[in-house]
């Protein structure tokens, strides 16, 4: 005669680890790590005679906890920075925690889960079959309109109609003007007259761009070491004058 042995199957390694330790009321902050490990063993030896897949978390598990109890049997105990002794079984004891903690909250979830499918909604069932409606027959929403809605419609395409209308243009100009170019210019009107003030340079081409653009390519020809400035009285006048037996930037 043969038996068959039925097993309970557990979702996950942690959650068979728990198992034992809940079984045998043990100190998850102690585990004794070779009892544990024993068990733990023998749960995949059995699953293995029953031809059940094991999955390869259970065995990483397995493997994990030979190599804590291979490091509690070694003579030389792992220390940390401070010198202080290092357990092998923390690591394995905070996934448990961890996992102890979220197990807790999805038992708690899933009873909400179950309460909540078994309550019916209430609702409007004039407003959901109009909804419905609405969603499958066009001629229901022309139905639905009166006077005011048509007005407000019209209301609301005027108004977008003006906006848009009156959108501003925003237009990109580019002027001709360069520091390099300003500075060529600048040198050829100090061949024909030696001293310049900044307001005879102003008058050449009066607007703000330009004057810009001449004044920093002043300040670029001084460091440059092609002109010398003088300082007029009051706050804005001064003159520039061309450095003699320097060459010209052309």
């Amino acid at each position: 005669m043969s038996f068959e042995i039925q097993l309970p199957l557990f979702t996950g390694p942690f959650d068979l680890l728990l198992f034992f330790i809940q079984r045998d009321e043990l100190d998850i902050h102690d585990i004794p790590i070779h009892r544990v490990t024993k068990d733990f063993l023998d749960y995949l030896h059995r699953l293995e005679e029953m031809n059940v897949e094991v999955a390869s978390e259970f065995i990483l598990v397995a493997a994990t906890l030979m190599r804590i109890k291979a490091k509690m049997l070694l003579p030389r105990p792992v220390l940390d920075e401070e010198g202080n002794e290092l357990d092998p079984r923390e690591e394995l004891i905070r996934h448990l925690l961890e996992y102890k903690k979220y197990k807790s909250v999805v038992e708690t979830l899933s009873k909400m889960e179950t309460d909540r499918q078994q309550l019916d909604s209430r609702g409007n069932v004039v407003k959901e079959l109009k909804k419905l409606a609405e969603g499958s027959n066009v001629e229901s929403e022309i139905q639905n309109l009166d006077l005011y809605k048509l007005l407000k419609v019209y209301q609301k395409v005027l108004s977008r109609y003006e906006l848009e209308k009156n959108k501003p243009i925003h237009q990109v100009v580019q002027y001709p003007y360069t520091i390099a170019k300003q500075r060529s210019y600048l040198m050829a009107q100090l061949d024909h007259s030696p001293r310049l003030s900044f307001e005879q340079i102003i008058e050449f081409e009066p607007n703000k761009i330009a004057v810009i653009f001449n004044f920093l390519s002043i300040l670029d020809l001084l460091q440059m070491r092609k002109i010398t400035m003088h300082l007029g009285e009051g706050f804005n006048n001064f003159w520039i004058e061309k450095i003699e037996g320097e060459l010209v930037d052309q």
